[in-house]
């Protein structure tokens, strides 16, 4: 058993990683700021007698005695983090300093959630871990884009000058039940569109590809790198098979028998044409690839939403 700390827990993600310790038998802080994350994540698991909620927005201290931390607080979807930017970058920079210092006080071992978003528009496919990536800085997207390779440069830093045992997994897109219905992001707006018979918003042409990870996948990965041994370099979490967008719409509009027509609206700026992970290192080391494939992923996230919106 470990004292854990999720940051972010009440999040999509962090929501089932503290699920899952908690079925391991761990003590577990959900420290959380309710910005984008919900107690309703939580409510099945309120009374478990090792679960503390604690309400805390990590720009700001907090001291705490933890054996790991996983630092996943964050908006990570255009919609959230581009609401406020500044203060994206500030729990990218202030939350992550601020972790890495509580860290090397209590000398936990912290992981923080980093994002497929630090390749930025990727002139290499697939990308590995040494890929340094193609963002731009004064974009719209760069609050987030940014504020991770900062937040992965503190990590390392860290780790060299003070001795802090770090991980970092860089997550590529993952969906499943507890996103949110405002999220934004494509699974998610294509599943309420196509459940409440609205046009399926497809932005530029539907060719830019993304790879799906089912959620369970990823917290299987994000504990498997948590509890490895001097993995010190990024790690790739993410789902290898490449689907387009248009791929996506008609998985969805098929699972909801949606009558939904397609609407083509302009490509935000600077949204990645591909994005596909190279999970060698993770397959290596972790011993860990996806096990959920696309179509049983949306067919276990529809019946989450179909139920949010009451259908």
């Amino acid at each position: 058993m470990a004292r854990i700390l999720v940051t972010g827990g009440a999040g999509f993600i962090g929501s089932h990683l503290l699920e899952f310790l908690l079925q391991q038998g761990h003590d577990t802080l959900c420290l959380d700021n309710y910005f984008t994350g919900s107690k309703e994540n939580l409510l099945h698991l309120r009374d478990h007698p090792r679960l503390e909620m604690i309400r805390h927005d990590l720009v700001n201290p907090i001291m705490l005695e933890v054996d790991q931390i996983y630092h996943l607080a964050c908006p990570a979807s255009p919609v959230h983090y581009q609401y406020n930017p500044v203060k994206t970058i500030k729990t990218n920079v202030l939350g992550t300093l601020h972790m890495l210092g509580m860290a090397k006080r209590v000398k936990a071992r912290i992981l923080l959630a980093s994002t497929s978003e630090v390749y930025g528009d990727p002139l290499e496919h697939p990308q590995r871990e040494a890929y340094w990536g193609n963002v731009n800085c004064l974009g719209p997207r760069s609050c987030y884009d940014e504020g991770k390779r900062v937040a992965e440069t503190l990590m390392m830093d860290y780790h060299r000058q003070n001795r802090v045992d770090i991980r970092i997994a860089r997550i590529f897109n993952t969906y499943g039940p507890r996103m949110a219905l405002n999220d934004g992001r494509v699974v998610s707006n294509f599943i309420v569109q196509a459940l409440t018979g609205q046009e399926i918003t497809i932005y530029g042409e539907g060719k830019q590809t993304r790879s799906f990870c089912y959620v369970s996948d990823l917290v299987d990965g994000l504990v498997r790198l948590m509890n490895c041994e001097g993995q010190t370099e990024p790690v790739n979490l993410g789902n290898p098979e490449e689907f387009t967008i248009m791929d996506l719409a008609r998985k969805v509009m098929a699972l909801t028998a949606s009558a939904g027509e397609l609407v083509f609206k302009p490509l935000p700026p600077d949204d990645p044409v591909r994005r596909r992970p190279d999970i060698t290192r993770a397959r290596e080391i972790l011993g860990w690839q996806p096990a959920v494939p696309l179509d049983a992923g949306l067919q276990a996230t529809i019946p989450y939403f179909a139920e949010k919106l009451g259908r």
